[in-house]
Parts: structure tokens; sequence; C-alpha cells
């Protein structure tokens, strides 16, 4: 028959306890549709080897405990259960990467000749700058700093207050005439003191120079000018001026409240290992938000000190050891945003994305938008201009109907939203089963196809998994099959037609009180391609 399944014989006792075998079968629409032209009844598919023409061995994380047969539609899959007394075997992984721009290396031993030689010029400007003390913004800008921060009843009172045109005179006036030699040495002496006694300048937490984490932090300036050793001081120089004129030390300690935390935030990881922040600017349809961060300069000013603040925390996270992840990873999403008929928006977005720019080098590993309105790219020929041709590189854009499977190109199904078609949630109580560090296996069912997931139980157990179809349009059914003879097959989920407005995802637990084996299926009769997600956990039973 063509849904059969095949069988298995008991494993040693050191086999994991459980298998996974995966078969694919015509769709039950589609063999109604043949019935005037009936095909031969397909063999029963062998563990070793498949007689049915399968789609190709699906790609895998790298340490997962998932290891494909040699057969095109088998998988055996190890317990996810550890042995009383060992850790899981399950880590994190980190899978090769699909992803098209490939970040250069930040460790000095790969760069290229031309590329050390500039860094090495870079280091000297740099020290140069910190004996003289380059860094430290000039005496006018900050004496003009100090006087707006003067009270203005002070000010008040010096204005009512009269001078006479002999306190007018400076007090020590007198004193420099009558010992000039004196405070010259002094000057002298101050002079010397700060030659001896170079500037210390931090940036992003990393002392410039003073570890190998600083030649990351320079590489990342260098790179931002083309290597263009002078371009990329000037850069720094105005970074750590504008950081220290900003206040970005007290700033990133201050509670700027938390209205802006669904507009932004931190989610999981790609396949790459870097952090993956959302960025969802659907959020602004509401009014009230809309109206309490842009509607006038002063509030403008406020987002775009809360947008610094989130991404200097976030940036200090970073590992910017040479060969560490010290970039992040940017998803846009674009669904019901405002678009640019907002003035406001569009005036605080060109506002960030300058600063951003000019303080923030290399800092975005891929920029990903979804969900992208055809207004969009119209909107992003406005600002190319602004943009490096480096940062255009990274950028990736995707329709409604391409958000989820481009997200899933660079981010793996347990650390993608499961707003975004994916199974992680948020750091919270609601899903105790699962977390991001399990992995979660990704399958393609064929158009008018069935599959059929079939996990053998080789001992008494309880066994929890979690299923979802990105956009349903799927019929999905559970069921356990003992492997005694007579014995009945238990319904776990009847074959229901789920559609794309209901539950994303569907958790399942069952106790296995006897062996034998679970089979989910699932029919698609549609004319499109389908993406399987699912994961499990086994309990044993003592």
């Amino acid at each position: 028959m063509a849904d059969e399944t095949p069988t298995a014989t008991p494993p040693p006792a050191d086999y994991p306890p459980v298998t996974v075998i995966e078969s694919e079968s015509p769709s039950v629409a589609t063999n109604l549709e043949s019935k005037q032209d009936p095909l031969p009844p397909a063999p029963i598919p062998e563990v070793t080897e498949s007689t049915k023409q399968e789609e190709p061995p699906l790609e895998l994380p790298q340490q997962s405990p998932i290891a494909t047969a040699k057969s095109e539609d088998v998988l055996v899959v190890g317990s996810m259960q550890a042995k009383e007394g060992e850790e899981p075997s399950i880590r994190k992984s980190v899978p090769q990467s699909l992803i098209s721009f490939k970040e250069e290396s930040n460790v000095v031993a790969d760069l290229s000749d031309s590329e050390r030689k500039a860094l090495l010029e870079f280091k000297q400007l740099v020290q140069e700058a910190l004996n003289t003390h380059q860094f430290s913004p000039p005496k006018q800008e900050v004496q003009e700093t100090k006087e707006k921060e003067k009270p203005a009843a002070t000010t008040e009172q010096e204005e009512e207050t009269p001078v006479s045109e002999s306190e007018t005179k400076p007090l020590h006036e007198p004193k420099i005439e009558e010992n000039p030699v004196k405070e010259a040495e002094e000057v002298a002496k101050e002079a010397s003191q700060t030659a001896i006694s170079p500037e210390e300048v931090s940036i992003w937490g990393v002392p410039l120079l003073m570890d190998d984490r600083s030649d990351v932090i320079l590489l990342k300036f260098l790179r931002a000018r083309d290597f263009k050793v002078k371009d990329a001081f000037f850069m720094l120089r105005n970074t750590i001026h504008w950081r220290k004129q900003f206040g970005i030390d007290a700033l990133v300690e201050e509670d700027l409240g938390d209205d802006l935390e669904k507009v932004v935030f931190m989610h999981g990881y790609d396949r790459e290992g870097h952090p993956v922040c959302y960025n969802v600017f659907g959020e602004f349809q509401n009014k009230e938000l809309y109206q309490k961060t842009f509607l006038d300069e002063e509030k403008r000013t406020k987002f775009l000190r809360w947008r610094v603040q989130f991404l200097e925390r976030s940036i200090r996270k970073l590992d910017f050891r040479p060969g560490g992840v010290c970039t992040i990873f940017q998803v846009n999403d674009l669904k019901n945003s405002p678009g640019p008929a907002k003035s406001e928006l569009r005036l605080a977005t060109k506002q960030a994305l300058q600063l951003l720019q000019d303080n923030y080098p290399e800092f975005v590993a891929k920029q990903v938008f979804i969900n992208a309105p055809w207004w969009y790219l119209a909107f992003y020929t406005l600002i190319s201009p602004f943009l490096t041709q480096r940062t255009k590189s990274k950028f990736v854009f995707a329709s409604p109907a391409k958000s989820a499977d481009t997200l899933f190109k660079y981010i793996s199904a347990e650390h993608v939203p499961i707003q975004y078609g994916g199974l992680s949630v948020d750091y919270c109580e609601c899903n105790p089963e699962f977390t991001i560090a399990d992995p979660v296996v990704e399958v393609t069912i064929k158009p008018g196809t069935k599959k059929t997931v079939e996990i053998i139980i080789y001992e008494k157990c309880t066994i929890v998994w979690e299923l979802r179809v990105v956009g349903w349009e799927v019929s999905y059914g559970a069921e356990f099959v003992p492997d005694s003879q007579g014995a009945y097959t238990l319904i776990i989920q009847k074959a229901t037609k789920m559609n794309p407005t209901d539950e994303p995802v569907l958790h399942h637990c069952f106790k296995v009180s006897e062996l034998g084996k679970i089979l989910l299926t699932i029919d698609n009769p549609t004319a499109k391609k389908k993406r399987l997600l699912y994961r499990f956990k086994i309990e044993p039973s003592y």
C-alpha cells in the first residue's frame, strides 16, 4: 500500500530508544484524481534503501543528534533525553552558513599585507593621538557645554547685579605680573606630565591599544573607510568626541522606560551565531505610541537616545576578541509600517540612520527587510545615496509571501519567533517544554503529497512534541500503533484540516505504556510546497 510504513526490529540495548522515519506518498486528493488510471501499489520502503523517488536528504545542524541514513527518505534520531547523571547531549549548534555576504576575518594573521600595513599605521596615529590627548573634545566645546548647563537663576542674578569697571578686571592679573617665571614653570610642568601620561580612551568597553580587542575595533573603522588610514582616524576621533558630548557612558545606565520594547528587541541567533535584532515598524500604527514618540523635536530626541542606548547595551554583549562574533543580524519587519507619508517618522529615521552610520561602523552582518511593501523600494531608492556600497551589499528584501522562507535561510527555526513562522517563543513560562536550545527538524512537503513522520519507541516513556506547517492549508493527524499483534491503534489527533487562521503551533503529550510507534501525518493537497517544523522530547518512565 502507498501509505504503509517500514517496520524495524528492536535495536541493541545501547541503541537510542527512538527512531524516526520519514516517508512520502501521494496526497489523498491526488489519489482521488487519478482513479481512472490507477498506479501500481508502491513497495514497502526499507530502512537501508528506497525504491521511491524522494526529495534529497534534509540539511541538518552540524551538532544535531540526528543522523541521516543511507536511504533518501529515512532519518534515524537518537534520544533527546540524557541518561541519569549525565549531561544532555544536545547543545546549541551553529550550522553551516547560507549567508551570501561573507564577513571578513578580524584576525590580524588573516589580513592581506596592505591591510596589515594600514592597521599598523592606524595604530601609530591612535597612539600619537593618545599621547597628545587629541581624543578629548576641544576646550571651547566643553566650555560651551558647561555654560548651557548653568542654572537660569544664576544667569538672571548676574544680569541684575551691577558690575563696576574695576570688578571686570581679573583678580589674578597682578599676581601674573608679579611672578611670571613661576607660572611658566607650572605650565611647562603640566605639559611635561601630559606628555608622560597618555590619554586612556575606551570605546564599547574596549580600551584602545590595550589588547587585541582594540585591533578588532580599529578594523571596523578601517573597513568603513576602505582602509584609508587618515579617513579612518578622523572617523574614530569624531566618534569619540561625539560619544563624550552625547554622554554615552551615562546614557547606558539611564532608565528611559519600556514603551518601545515591542518595537525593537533581541531574540535568538542566526546560523552563524550573530545575535538577531528585530525592528517592528508596524507597532507605530498605534497612534498614541506614534505621537508619544515622534510628535515634536523633544520626543524625537528622546527616541534617538533610547535607540542609541539599546544599541550600546547590545554591542557591549558582543565578543570583540579576534575570531569572535562582533556584529548583529538585523531583521526589519515592514508589515503595517506607517509609510513615507509620516514626515515625523521619516525625519527621525533619517537622523538615526545618519548618526548610526557615522558612529557605529561595521556592526551589522546582514539587514533583512521582511513583509516589504511596494512603496518601500521607492523609499530605499531615496536613502540609497546616503549609504556606502558596502552597507548596501548587506541588504536583503522579502515580500510577505517569501518572508518566512527568507528568515529560515539565515536563522534556524528554533530561533525564529512564532509570529515569523518559527517555533521560538519569548523567554517565559508559556512554553516550558521547549527552549531555544532544542533543535527543530525542517521538512519540505512537495505539492500533492503526504508526509509521514514515524517515531519508533523502544522503551516505556512519555513523549512530548510540537509541530507546525507554515501557512497550514494541510491536514494533520497523529496516532500510536502498538507492536503487539491484535492491539488497537490509538488516535491521538484525528486527521484535521488546518487553516492559515488556526493556532500556528500544536503541542501534544502522550504516555507510552507499551512499545510501538507514533505516526505524524501531514497531507498537502495544494499545488504549493509546504514547510513542516517539528521537535520532540523523550521522558523515560521509571
